[in-house]
């Protein structure tokens, strides 16, 4: 069955109009999803240093698993856009509904790694206190893996239909819910038993299958999506896009694994020259990671874009909304790093307390970290935004091995290098950050500029 499709305009102004209102929403949908980390970071600090060292490390270890995962959900924007440009309506509800049945095979395969969670982080050489915390929470936690998935999922079919709008209320809905119910179930308030992490987690289930359902009775309201009939007959399945889902969805999770992995082992590069460093590392990490939201939302939009644009075999409409996102990025990026580079010291005392006896050697370290990490903004926001073109033409496999090379051969090793034989400590891995990054910037661009060189009429997948 197919749909009839619309005429695009495709004049510049259409394009950006279109790339704000699709990426704005997606924008605001990952800054409250960082905050609803933050909730519980700030909330469990309350009980001691030890749930404190627990939360991260739970927060941590269910993320890497849930990045990889995500995986296949993200394939699914694609499958959907290039599917919904076409005017396929079963194909749309075909990779809407495998991408459904990846996720949750993939959640019900990792049950066994997050039972054995405080066993990994003992042999990791954990505290034995916070290790058991950590495995209470995450025996918890990891039943709102599934939910969370399935609430990405669905995220591509209504981003494809320019409805991403809902992503954002869903997720500032979620954020709430989550810091009344983990100030309620961790502290004890409202009358509620204090449970600690255990009461973290269960507030992290809840509202993992509330952004599910929420989702879900949106698509079922417009008549528009409820004509997909993604839960009729859902068990019925459809290999072909199954496989589908797996063969794009696998490269882009081990795509974000190594970039994330990127940044642990620098970490713990940082950790060997000292304390301190380590400290404003994470600093100016955390800053980088806040403004990263902008270009990774940007990224989904330009999926969006492009994908729908190469269903439809609009080559003109392919080149534009690329531009688009890639200009939008840049600016943005501009902007950020010319805040970073003029009031360093400013943003990296949001994270400290000024009367603390380490600050102000802390603040000292942490403030040319802070302005490369504006430098670190442009490239870093544009090699995510040429991967996120790159899906909306279903590339994922050289992309991959493109990041993979980016990140780890040349960026770790130019980390380990600067920082050690070439003796600039501290700054020298956020040197190798730099050509990692820049790296992989060049090379995904290009790849694009030469799939789209290569389609000079595009035609759908």
């Amino acid at each position: 069955m197919h749909i009839a499709t619309h005429r695009e305009d495709n004049s510049w102004a259409a394009h950006f109009r279109t790339t704000f209102t699709l990426g704005v929403p997606l924008i605001g949908a990952q800054l409250a999803q960082l905050g609803i980390h933050t909730t519980d970071v700030v909330i469990l600090g309350r009980l001691g240093a030890a749930h404190l060292a627990a939360i991260v490390l739970s927060s941590q270890f269910f993320f890497t698993i849930f990045i990889l995962g995500s995986g296949f959900a993200n394939a699914v924007m694609p499958m959907v856009a290039q599917a919904y440009g076409r005017g396929d309506t079963v194909s749309v509800r075909r990779s809407v509904r495998m991408g459904m049945w990846v996720v949750l095979l993939y959640s019900v395969l990792m049950i066994p790694l997050f039972y054995s969670a405080e066993s990994i982080l003992l042999y990791s050489g954990q505290k034995p206190e916070v290790a058991a915390l950590a495995g209470n929470y995450l025996k918890i936690a990891q039943w709102g893996m599934g939910p969370a998935l399935l609430f990405m999922t669905l995220r591509g079919l209504v981003s494809a239909h320019g409805r991403a709008g809902i992503v954002l209320y869903v997720t500032f809905t979620i954020l709430t819910v989550n810091a009344i119910l983990a100030y309620a179930l961790v502290l004890g308030h409202f009358g509620l038993p204090a449970l600690g992490m255990e009461g973290a987690a269960i507030a992290s289930v809840v509202v993992n299958v509330l952004s599910f359902l929420l989702i879900t009775a949106y698509i079922q309201s417009r008549a528009d999506m409820r004509r997909y009939e993604l839960f009729v007959r859902f068990w019925r399945p459809d290999w072909q896009a199954f496989r589908e889902v797996v063969h794009l969805g696998l490269p882009i999770g081990l795509t974000m694994l190594a970039e994330v992995s990127l940044f642990t082992g620098a970490s713990l590069l940082m950790g060997n020259i000292g304390t301190l460093e380590l400290a404003a590392h994470g600093i100016a990490l955390q800053l980088a990671s806040i403004a990263f939201m902008i270009p990774l939302g940007l990224a989904q939009a330009g999926t969006v874009r492009v994908g729908v644009a190469h269903g439809r075999g609009d080559h003109l409409g392919v080149v534009r909304a690329a531009w688009a996102v890639l200009i939008v990025a840049a600016v943005i990026a501009v902007g950020g790093g010319i805040l970073f580079a003029v009031i360093p010291t400013t943003l990296a005392s949001i994270f400290l307390d000024k009367a603390g006896r380490d600050s102000a050697a802390v603040l000292a370290i942490a403030g040319p970290f802070v302005v490369i990490a504006g430098v670190f903004q442009l490239v870093d926001g544009l090699q995510a935004i040429a991967a996120g073109l790159l899906r909306g033409l279903k590339d994922t496999r050289i992309p991959m091995i493109l990041a993979l090379i980016s990140y780890w051969p040349i960026g770790f090793l130019a980390a380990w290098f600067f920082a050690f034989p070439a003796g600039f400590g501290g700054i020298g891995v956020w040197f190798g950050f730099l050509a990692g990054l820049a790296a992989a910037s060049v090379l995904l661009n290009w790849r694009f500029y030469r799939l789209v060189r290569q389609r000079a009429v595009v035609r759908p997948a």
